[in-house]
């Protein structure tokens, strides 16, 4: 297939254009062609561990700890606004969190460090119909200019009602409340549009939407999953009262259901919490019950039957990460111990824009270097060198942008090695076809062979290096995994354009020139 040249000048051009559109796409939605790190934006970084002075917890219960709070502290996390945050763990007992951008590092520690809050809640979303009037009427009264640019945008038929009369009172009346609601797949659950979340979640501030609310309900946002629909979020209205909270809960395990062989949550409560469970679940079995931590629904699952003190969650078509990822949102919200901020160094914005400004001073040199020396001695094929080191660049920095990965200042360092060893491919390339021509070969054989017969060093250098990247990305932490990653990501790339790039562009140039004025200068 790669054989044809046009193919192969096509799929160079189309991933340039890939590439360049990836890029564009960040600068909008980012205001940077890749995301820069807390090493390069400035910021604040935590450290946070088990708060052990009440308690002391084996290692692992400490673990398990650490695990169950790094659940909670991602989600805090996410919810701050922030341009790629980056929570990880390091080591067993310690939590690490990158906040670029932030400046109020006061309140971010606060959110971060309370005490996580799970609670079981019975879905309410049937109710939700009948109280849409008094909803819409004080969304109308607080703020008119909103109703009037509903009336355009509801839409014929809306959520809840159908037909003509519908029609009709869209048309006349304005609807903001449910001109931004979609009806979801289950009972309860509804969809909003990411672009009207914050619309919404004006509407649901006011005092008098939350009185218009059902008796004893309230609405809460669900948590962004793989279950919902791309470019949505959901809303669900529950009963205010849990059933119980994550200080009834004693355990959550993972499991697999052994008559159907799917993953299911098996949970234990204490015996006060079994005696309430029991009593409200079997009031209300075959409806939804809401898992809630932190005030974001993870899941509905409906309840089958009375549930006591041993409980079951089955999860229908979901994974048995899936179901671990639940047990581990339920023990969440019975942590043993609260968190307690370690460390906490902050990262001024000058300090971030002059690391920039010497990486980029840096990278600059290096290029040029590279460039006068490959052309100087190389001549013809050090130029079709620098060609291909130009789209490695702009591959790499595509494919940053494209996986919206976070670029840290040890990840310029892995781009500038993995440049290091794509001029190093060509090198032997050229190298190979130098001696080719020395031993009487015509050109287009020279050129083939010199390919060849270099390819072997090249996979050998770039696979060794490859998986030196990866035992640094799995053993390492924040900035050694972004090395580990960048490198990575820069030696495919540069192994792709200096085999293929520079071998189409030596085939190009052989194409174009006359059988009798094919020399070429190496």
């Amino acid at each position: 297939m790669f054989q044809n040249l046009k193919i192969r000048v096509g799929l160079i051009l189309v991933l340039a254009g890939l590439c360049i559109a990836a890029m564009f796409y960040q600068k909008q939605s980012q205001g940077d062609i890749v995301t820069l790190g807390l090493d390069l934006k400035g910021g604040t970084y935590l450290a946070l561990e088990v708060d052990e002075s009440r308690s002391r917890l084996t290692d692992a219960e400490r673990a398990d700890a650490i695990d169950r709070a790094l659940k909670v502290v991602r989600i805090r996390v996410e919810g701050l606004g922030l341009s790629e945050p980056i929570t990880q763990k390091a080591g067993d007992d310690r939590i690490e969190v990158h906040l670029a951008g932030l400046k109020n590092t006061s309140s971010a520690k606060n959110v971060i460090q309370k005490a996580a809050f799970l609670e079981f809640q019975i879905v309410r979303g049937e109710q939700l119909q009948a109280a849409l009037p008094r909803i819409e009427r004080a969304i109308v009264t607080a703020l008119p200019n909103e109703a009037r640019g509903a009336a355009a945008a509801t839409p014929a038929g809306g959520v809840f009602q159908q037909g003509a009369q519908k029609q009709d009172s869209a048309a006349s009346v304005g609807k903001p409340f449910e001109s931004k609601l979609a009806q979801a797949g289950s009972q309860g659950q509804f969809l909003v549009a990411d672009k009207d979340t914050a619309a919404m979640a004006k509407y649901l501030a006011l005092p008098g939407v939350q009185q218009a609310l059902p008796r004893g309900t309230e609405i809460v946002w669900g948590v962004p999953s793989a279950e919902e629909v791309k470019g949505f979020r959901s809303l669900w209205l529950l009963d205010r009262e849990p059933l119980v909270t994550g200080e009834a809960l004693e355990s959550a395990v993972a499991a697999t259901d052994p008559q159907f062989g799917r993953p299911v949550v098996n949970f234990e409560l204490n015996r006060r919490g079994g005696r309430t469970f029991g009593r409200e679940t079997g009031r209300n079995i075959g409806k939804q019950m809401a898992i809630v931590l932190d005030e974001q629904v993870f899941t509905a699952p409906v309840i089958r039957g009375q549930i006591s003190r041993n409980g079951q969650i089955e999860l229908g078509q979901a994974t048995l990460d899936e179901a671990a990822d639940l047990a581990l949102v339920l023990r969440a919200g019975a942590l043993p111990a609260p968190l307690r901020v370690v460390e906490e160094r902050s990262v001024g914005p000058s300090l971030g824009q002059d690391s920039v400004n010497k990486g980029f001073i840096a990278g600059l040199i290096g290029l040029a270097m590279v460039v006068v020396i490959m052309i100087g001695y190389y001549r013809l094929a050090g130029l079709f060198a620098v060609i291909a080191l130009a789209l490695y660049v702009l591959y790499t920095l595509g494919a940053l942008a494209a996986m919206d990965a976070v670029l840290t200042f040890p990840g310029i360092a892995g781009l500038v090695l993995s440049i290091g060893m794509s001029v190093d491919a060509n090198v032997l390339i050229f190298e190979r076809i130098r001696e080719e021509l020395e031993a009487g070969r015509s050109v287009r054989p020279a050129v083939s062979e010199g390919f060849k017969q270099a390819l072997s060093a090249i996979v050998d250098s770039n696979i060794t290096t490859l998986l030196t990247a990866a035992i640094l990305y799995y053993v390492g932490t924040g900035p050694i995994q972004g090395f580990a990653v960048t490198l990575g990501l820069g030696i495919v790339i540069s192994m792709f354009t200096a085999i293929f790039v520079t071998r189409t562009l030596f085939t190009l140039y052989l194409e174009r020139r006359s059988p009798a004025a094919q020399g070429l200068s190496i």
